[in-house]
């Protein structure tokens, strides 16, 4: 039988704790709050590492051979392990930072294995049998950030550039409407335009107070003004209002889903060989079908030149949600390390 380890995934809300094996899996899992910009806007970034740092090790039990795997929720060097940023973290804050180093530092006595949380996620999508026949797997997260990752499921093999980085979408240019009218609005690394300013947890409360602001009235009157002003979070507001086709609900999904679509419509048509992509994270796994079927809608309206046409199905097949699990791939990932 496997020895457990603990496996760690810190996101830019939570960070999550547990012990693992591939024999008995998860067990005893724990969270806490994510030592963020947002929830510490008082101090400065250097201060809000070291707090993670300390986090982290808290998490980490003090026993003999201590294995700890990691996915993080940044974008990293998968070459050197360098940690060049993450926006939900810290916002527009890019010096490069050496996780590894603090953490061995803190924690000599623990042997420390981090990832990408978006490697650790399709990591373990690919381990399933959801997966096994495929070849080439694409998986997006669509939560607190935006990110993408792809692999070659056979080998295991995940491309990167000279920089050791893949699939940081989130950042990349976008555009977005609400019932036809442009919307700009800046990202958590403070810059405007780009696909996690509109499509990540955050861009849709930002994309819903643009909404309320424009449709005051409409906004009042709907399913989703009236679960928001009787104090219930946007998240579960958000949910129960695209459950009961509110119409309001409806256009804001319909304007947060659209610049995502935008994106897989590129990606397929440039990589054709794509068996599977899957979309997961807390907005997309929260909003399940509902999500899934406003994806399709518009690339159904605007999809792929002739492949929509003649082949229609042939987008629907290879886009499914999933709730996959970072603490498992982080188990993996150090697993494969270590047998390596």
């Amino acid at each position: 039988m496997s020895r457990a380890i603990t496996v760690i995934d810190v996101g830019g809300t939570h960070m999550r704790w547990a012990s693992w094996s591939p024999d008995t899996g998860l067990g005893g899992r724990q969270s806490s709050p994510t030592p963020s910009f947002r929830r510490h806007a008082e101090l400065p970034v250097p201060q809000l590492q070291e707090l993670l740092v300390d986090a982290i090790c808290k998490a980490t039990p003090r026993k003999k051979d201590a294995v700890v795997g990691m996915s993080f929720g940044a974008a990293i060097n998968h070459l050197n392990g360098m940690v060049y940023a993450s926006a939900p973290l810290w916002g527009a804050h890019d010096a490069p930072f050496d996780l590894m180093g603090a953490l061995s530092r803190k924690r000599p006595d623990v042997e420390w294995h981090v990832v990408n949380d978006v490697t650790a996620a399709l990591l373990h999508v690919a381990s399933l049998p959801l997966c096994a026949l495929d070849r080439k797997v694409m998986l997006i997260t669509i939560s607190t950030g935006i990110a993408a990752r792809t692999i070659y499921r056979e080998t295991l093999r995940i491309p990167f550039d000279p920089c050791g980085l893949q699939g940081e979408i989130g950042h990349l240019p976008a555009t977005a409407t609400i019932r036809g009218e442009p919307v700009v609005l800046n990202c958590d690394c403070e810059e405007p335009g780009h696909l996690s300013a509109y499509a990540s947890g955050r861009g849709i409360a930002r994309m819903a107070q643009v909404l309320q602001t424009r449709q005051p009235q409409d906004w009042a009157d709907s399913d989703l003004g009236r679960r928001l002003a009787a104090g219930e979070s946007l998240e579960d507001a958000f949910k129960s209002a695209v459950v009961a086709q509110d119409s309001i609900a409806a256009t804001l999904l319909d304007a947060v889903v659209a610049p995502i679509a935008d994106v897989l419509r590129t990606t397929l048509c440039l990589a054709p060989d794509l068996d599977r992509i899957i979309l997961t994270g807390g907005v997309a796994v929260a909003l399940g079908q509902h999500y899934q079927a406003a994806i399709l809608s518009r690339l159904n309206r605007q999809g792929i030149y002739l492949t929509s046409k003649y082949h229609p199905q042939w987008l629907a097949d290879r886009i499914s949600i999933f709730d996959a699990d970072c603490l498992i791939g982080a188990g993996i990932a150090a697993m494969r390390e270590i047998d390596q």
